[in-house]
């Protein structure tokens, strides 16, 4: 249940609501909107029909939310979320290319991408610090000495930093270098990992799972922001099928129908979805023209070599190719790169 405030209610009549609601055993959620003032209300929604809220001061309505996922809805919030990171927004008309190597492998490999992306026009770099690999043999990551290294260049290119965090420990070390948090496929729900993603302050991206449905997906949206983090993006990533040619299959369908569903900005991975470097380039353009608010791409400076994912990595200069092109597709949108 929803309760909407008028626009004109007070500092106190929102919180004489919020009280209310509290002492009544509800949990409750306040989000502002350009159009709505809501009060988001989970809890018994028969007991609050007969509270007598409605006619509290400043109480325009009460309105019940029909979809499983509550908070994540276009119910509660009719306008885009837009999310601020750094000097940029991820939901607005920019659209946000974040590049980088699927791991960090050391620190010249990862200043001298970073630098090549920036130049190139990346707002954010990607990193893997903490590598969930199928097999126990493959390589894991540089944990905290890697995260310390996207700080770094970070710092030293002026780019966001995102990189996945795999469980509780490296969540909290995380928090502590990079601007945005990543659950990836494999932690989609991982349910306890998602409420700790939402008690901390930073931007979470959330990573569709390899046999997830969109429903499932927005649900563990929905476990973040119910514990108070709201700053949610949703990644497209691929998701298994019958089809062996390809990695996954990209779901480009999900980024409209997401965006009819919920409010929460959407962005897409096609480098994980595909596993080929050569499938890179024109589903990136296709994610821009579907409505995608951003992509993740992997860059490598020598993809040959790469620990993780070198098949499916660009070359600095076949992204430097790439972002030129999606100028143009991003333009007959009606948005910007």
């Amino acid at each position: 249940m929803i309760v909407v405030m008028d626009l004109r209610a007070t500092e106190e009549q929102v919180e004489a609501v919020y009280k209310r609601l509290e002492g009544m055993g509800f949990k409750t959620h306040l989000i502002k909107g350009v159009e709505r003032l809501v009060i988001g209300a989970i809890g018994d929604r028969k007991q609050i029909q007969n509270s007598g809220i409605e006619i509290m001061p400043g109480v325009e309505k009460l309105v019940p939310v029909m979809k499983p996922y509550k908070l994540v809805s276009r119910e509660v919030k009719v306008e885009d979320t837009v999310i601020k990171v750094r000097d940029f927004n991820i939901g607005a008309e920019e659209i946000i290319v974040i590049a980088g190597p699927c791991a960090v492998e050391s620190r010249e490999q990862l200043l001298e991408t970073a630098e090549l992306v920036a130049a190139a026009g990346a707002r954010a770099i990607r990193g893997g610090t903490y590598k969930p690999r199928t097999s126990p043999y493959s390589f894991q990551g540089m944990e905290e000495d890697g995260l310390q290294l996207l700080a770094e260049a970070g710092i030293k290119t002026g780019l966001a930093t995102i990189t996945e965090v795999i469980d509780e420990k490296s969540l909290g070390l995380a928090v502590n270098y990079v601007d945005i948090i990543q659950v990836g496929a494999r932690n989609m729900q991982n349910f306890q990992l998602l409420k700790a993603a939402g008690r901390v302050s930073k931007p979470v991206v959330l990573k569709r799972g390899l046999s997830a449905t969109m429903e499932e997906w927005l649900m563990a949206a929905e476990y973040i922001m119910s514990e108070g983090n709201y700053n949610v993006i949703l990644c497209e990533r691929g998701i298994r099928t019958f089809e062996n040619y390809t990695r996954n299959t990209l779901d480009l369908s999900a980024v409209p129908l997401i965006k009819q569903l919920s409010h929460l900005p959407v962005i897409v991975d096609p480098s994980h979805a595909t596993g080929e470097w050569r499938l890179v380039p024109p589903l990136s353009k296709g994610a821009v023209a579907a409505g995608a608010d951003g992509l993740l791409i992997e860059v490598h400076p020598d993809p040959v070599t790469a620990l993780c994912d070198g098949p499916q990595s660009l070359t600095p200069d076949n992204f430097k190719i790439l972002m030129q092109e999606l100028r143009a597709v991003a333009q007959a949108v009606g948005r910007d790169i």
